[in-house]
């Protein structure tokens, strides 16, 4: 067969962009089985695989888009869960392009192979045609807690789980997933996928236990010394969400992008019978440049925003979100406000609401201009505040997407569990094994916010660092 030497990646069909801004269906439609195998025909399957270098989870990506060649559909699904315990979501929210298709040969010349398209049409295609569950491995006599099913979580569960081991996991929402469901938005990761992804695991022997707040309801040392566990892995997250500190943040109208899209994305505030109210605000001003600001930015929308900002306050060269995602929300009518950081939070205060002076509501969101300074060692230019640049903006609700840290539930009640200065585990990198022998850590817990990928290759770090210490441990 003949490779595919069109410079460009096939497009992905998509819902058009006036449409989609009204709805929270899923934006991108996904490849057919033709264009999947078009697709698939421009990788030159390389030997020395440069794209495998960039995968967090090490998919033997020339592998399986060759069987998707041949129409082998099933087999690339295979050689993906070889590697992936979530490959529906990570064909949907991975950052391929600064990863895996980053390194593609045919990005020299042209555009990468659609590496992520493919993995979501195989995995897709497994979803819709495949009913038979997975073969549930002999268990090999070991129990392993897992705090927290977000990725880390669930690919540290779904990798023990193939190797035998007793794996419950310990999840604080009513709901598993993580981030992937009260986070991502349904029309970025339709929910439906996360749950059979977890039902995978399930299959496989996984326990999870939801509305388990460890720290709360019990604790570390009770999973270790009274509950019997061999090891522990803690995936608990970065949910503890971050404010600028300028004034006007306790108005009524401010959020965390965390609340405004759990409401939204796991409590269905969107939906008329919806127990869990969120304010339908006309003018939004959504403050950080991220993938989260751009999913509340894009949700604000849907809500019924008549007018939604991106407020940043660097250029469009350094907005750290998905290319993908800057695109999508500006082609739905989001804009840009950039080298912009605000100041401070407008609001008046209802005169019928006696009870606190700070009970106001927004009406507007000061701001200065930036301009951005000389790089600095790591290349990065900051960005300084241009005198005498204050603007205003007409907004009725502010939504800071700035960042969010570690949770601090379970070091608090852990003694013995390293932290450093951001409240973040410190782990071994090697292996994500922490101060404490038998716990380990990975994901959010450990490095602050970063990507589902990279979340996920912890959880199979420390998956088989556990692997290893409990078989040494039983050979001695």
């Amino acid at each position: 067969m003949a490779a595919n030497m069109n410079p460009k990646k096939n497009p992905m069909p998509s819902q058009p962009p006036k449409i989609r801004a009204r709805n929270f269906q899923e934006v991108a439609t996904g490849y057919t089985k033709d264009i999947a195998m078009d697709e698939a025909m421009r990788c030159l399957g390389c030997k020395h695989m440069p794209c495998v270098s960039g995968c967090p989870v090490n998919i033997h990506i020339p592998a399986f888009i060759a069987k998707i060649k041949e129409g082998e559909f099933e087999e690339a699904y295979q050689i993906i869960a070889q590697s992936s315990s979530l490959p529906a979501v990570c064909g949907r929210v991975c950052p391929q392009e600064n990863q895996c298709e980053k390194h593609c040969v045919r990005g020299i010349k042209g555009e990468p192979v659609g590496i992520g398209r493919l993995e979501r049409f195989v995995a897709d295609w497994h979803n819709t045609y495949v009913q038979e569950p997975p073969v549930r491995p002999e268990p090999n006599g070991y129990k392993v807690a897992v705090i927290g099913a977000g990725p880390a979580g669930l690919a540290c569960a779904g990798d023990l789980a193939k190797k035998g081991y007793q794996v419950t996991i310990f999840e604080a929402l009513h709901m598993p997933g993580g981030v992937l469901v009260y986070g991502i938005p349904e029309f970025r990761l339709p929910k439906s996928i996360v749950r059979k992804e977890v039902d995978t695991l399930r299959a496989l022997g996984v326990d999870i236990q939801t509305n388990v707040v460890v720290g709360k309801t019990i604790t570390t040392d009770e999973l270790l010394h009274e509950m019997g566990y061999d090891a522990v892995f803690i995936g608990s997250g970065a949910g503890l969400p971050r404010f600028m500190g300028i004034p006007g943040e306790f108005l009524k109208g401010v959020y965390s992008a965390n609340e405004y899209l759990t409401r939204s994305n796991l409590m269905r505030a969107y939906q008329e019978n919806s127990d869990t109210p969120i304010m339908q605000a006309k003018r939004v001003a959504v403050v950080g440049g991220g993938n989260v600001a751009m999913d509340a930015a894009r949700t604000a929308l849907r809500l019924g925003a008549e007018k939604v900002y991106i407020v940043y306050r660097r250029s469009m060269e350094e907005i750290p979100a998905r290319h993908e995602e800057v695109e999508h929300a500006m082609e739905e009518g989001v804009e840009m406000l950039l080298l912009t950081n605000p100041t401070e939070i407008l609001g008046y205060n209802n005169p019928e609401d006696k009870r606190d002076p700070k009970n106001g509501f927004v009406t507007g969101l000061r701001c200065v201009k930036m301009e951005l300074g000389e790089p600095d060692e790591r290349g990065r230019r900051a960005p300084i505040e241009i005198p005498d640049s204050e603007i205003t903006v007409d907004v009725d609700a502010v939504i800071m997407a700035i960042g969010t840290s570690p949770n601090p539930l379970i070091k608090n009640t852990t003694k013995g569990l390293e932290v450093n200065r951001r409240g973040g585990i410190v782990v071994t990198e090697e292996t994500g094994a922490t101060s404490m022998e038998r716990v380990y850590a990975g994901g959010d817990t450990v490095t602050g916010a970063a990507t589902v990928i990279l979340a996920m290759g912890a959880g199979k770090t420390a998956a088989t660092a556990i692997d290893a210490y409990l078989q040494e441990q039983e050979n001695e």
